[in-house]
């Protein structure tokens, strides 16, 4: 099962595109020699899924949940309750041996894993930069990205009011994984990689735990441009930025112990109200 670029004709009929068309599709060969094409709509669903990784040691049990397309769904918990481990599993950095994932409908296990890596996007605490201008590292995310695209991508991060006041703006050389720059510019720098790649599925990990509260707040309206009209997972370190989610699910040592949106979770008067209202601190 590959990604490719498609075109869809006014009969509704899916081909190949040779050039990036914004339309994305999971390319189905059959043993009869026959092609099918599905397009990519970014809908996931996890289906009674145990994990451990070491066999003896289950890290979820029975985990459910789906998200449609353009949901935003948050990972509430302490750490160690398997938000982490949930996106390590969408991303087939570990295959499952109980339950089902399914990504469009399709097992993830029948879909290369270049591809589908290719169409989930990934904002993660730890941002990795590399030696080389700041378009070359925001390009990363399309190889093939012209410089506009890495520009637009810089605007929709909300990043190019920083990039243009360094000393040579885009083509300024970054070194030591962005060493000169604060942690959240190089944050901003990882989301413009991720909005120009401009995936239909995008997994946050909110890194705004050791930024300011000024930074913070324009990392925040970067990630709020990146999730719009996206399937969005989001694990959450401060609950303030899962409030406008779709659902939230608290999870507890491997189990999903509550799930709905923030005013459902608030009335049940349950983990998440304490945790929300300081009761207990997420670590």
């Amino acid at each position: 099962m590959k990604l490719v670029n498609a075109c869809i004709g006014e009969n509704g009929d899916i081909t190949d595109a040779k050039e990036r068309t914004g339309i994305w599709a999971w390319k189905h060969p059959h043993s009869d020699g026959s092609v099918t094409y599905q397009r990519q709509e970014g809908d996931v669903l996890l289906e009674n899924v145990n994990f451990g990784y070491e066999p003896e040691k289950p890290v979820l049990f029975d985990v459910s949940l789906y998200a449609k397309p353009g949901q935003k769904v948050a990972f509430v918990g302490s750490t160690g309750a398997g938000k982490t481990t949930i996106t390590n599993l969408l991303n087939r950095f570990y295959d499952i041996s109980q339950g089902k994932i399914r990504y469009d409908g399709i097992n993830i296990q029948k879909i290369k894993k270049d591809d589908l890596r290719r169409s989930l996007g990934m904002v993660l605490q730890d941002t990795n930069l590399f030696t080389g201008t700041v378009m070359e590292n925001i390009r990363y995310g399309k190889l093939d990205a012209t410089d506009e695209e890495c520009m637009e991508a810089g605007k929709r991060a909300n990043a190019d009011t920083f990039i243009r006041m360094l000393p040579e703006g885009y083509q300024t050389v970054l070194t030591g994984d962005g060493s000169g720059l604060s942690q959240g510019q190089r944050q901003l720098i990882s989301i413009a990689r991720a909005a120009v790649a401009d995936p239909p599925v995008m997994i946050l990990d909110e890194a705004t735990s050791s930024i300011d509260t000024r930074t913070e707040a324009i990392v925040q309206k970067g990630m709020d441009a990146l999730m719009q009209g996206r399937t969005v997972f989001v694990i959450a370190h401060r609950l303030s930025t899962v409030r406008n989610a779709d659902v939230i699910m608290v999870l507890e040592h491997g189990h999903i112990i509550e799930r709905g949106n923030h005013a459902d979770l608030l009335a049940q008067k349950g983990k998440y109200y304490q945790l929300y209202t300081g009761a207990f601190e997420l670590e």
